[in-house]
């Protein structure tokens, strides 16, 4: 199978598909020894591509991570408004590594980060239904949660049932399968009861356990294969 120079670069991890066809323009990525100077350039697994002269390999080991995102950070590379990205955050050595979905800029905790660009999006499939798990901070009257557990839809668009428990008063668990832009948030204000603070503590099997905000752990590759054996 055959795939874009650029898609094969992010995939492996070298740099985003925007950063990866700059690179390109750049003079700096060859295909079996050839200079290529245009992003319309395909490759496979029988091809040798270098970047600074560098062999980058047709086969990989997936690297998946546990980040602990902190408040008033952009899940994205680039901010068009400036603000603190999680790649401002993150050390060095993490800054190539895919994000896994996304979460708000004032929305806390586990976000976990790859290597792997076709890992990435397959964890965040719809269909793949992959638990996340939620403690959101809530105002105002809790009783119309009945509303977010049968499933709602708000402006047209339906959300899918949420399972919602409450530990203790105005603090909410909440396990999502879905994962559409600012869901919870979405959710929980139709019901009445607006979010204030919104942390994610667990992805499918991982859990954010005792990071602080900033830190990063390495997922051991039997949490990998096991994760990969659901979708």
């Amino acid at each position: 199978m055959t795939v874009r120079i650029a898609k094969f670069l992010s995939d492996k991890g070298v740099a985003s598909r925007r950063a990866a066809e700059k690179l390109i323009s750049d003079g700096v990525v060859a295909i079996n020894g050839k200079i290529i100077d245009s992003p319309v350039n395909f490759v496979d697994c029988n091809d040798v591509v270098t970047v600074n002269g560098k062999k980058i390999s047709m086969q990989k080991n997936t690297e998946l991570y546990a980040f602990y995102k902190p408040i008033n950070t952009m899940t994205t590379a680039h901010d068009p408004e400036n603000r603190k990205t999680i790649y401002d955050v993150l050390p060095a050595q993490y800054r190539h590594l895919k994000y896994i979905g996304r979460l708000d800029y004032k929305t806390t905790g586990l976000l976990l980060l790859t290597n792997d660009g076709d890992l990435a999006r397959r964890l965040t499939l719809p269909s793949s239904k992959i638990p996340r798990v939620y403690i959101a901070t809530v105002s105002g009257d809790t009783k119309k949660l009945d509303l977010a557990r049968r499933g709602i839809t708000v402006d047209g668009v339906r959300y899918a049932p949420m399972k919602i428990t409450g530990p203790e008063p105005g603090i909410l668990r909440i396990e999502i399968t879905e994962g559409k832009k600012n869901e919870i948030r979405i959710v929980m204000r139709a019901c009445g009861c607006p979010v204030k603070k919104l942390h994610r503590i667990k992805y499918g099997k991982i859990d954010l356990g005792d990071l602080t905000p900033g830190q990063i752990k390495k997922i051991s590759q039997k949490t990998i294969d096991e994760m990969i054996k659901t979708l």
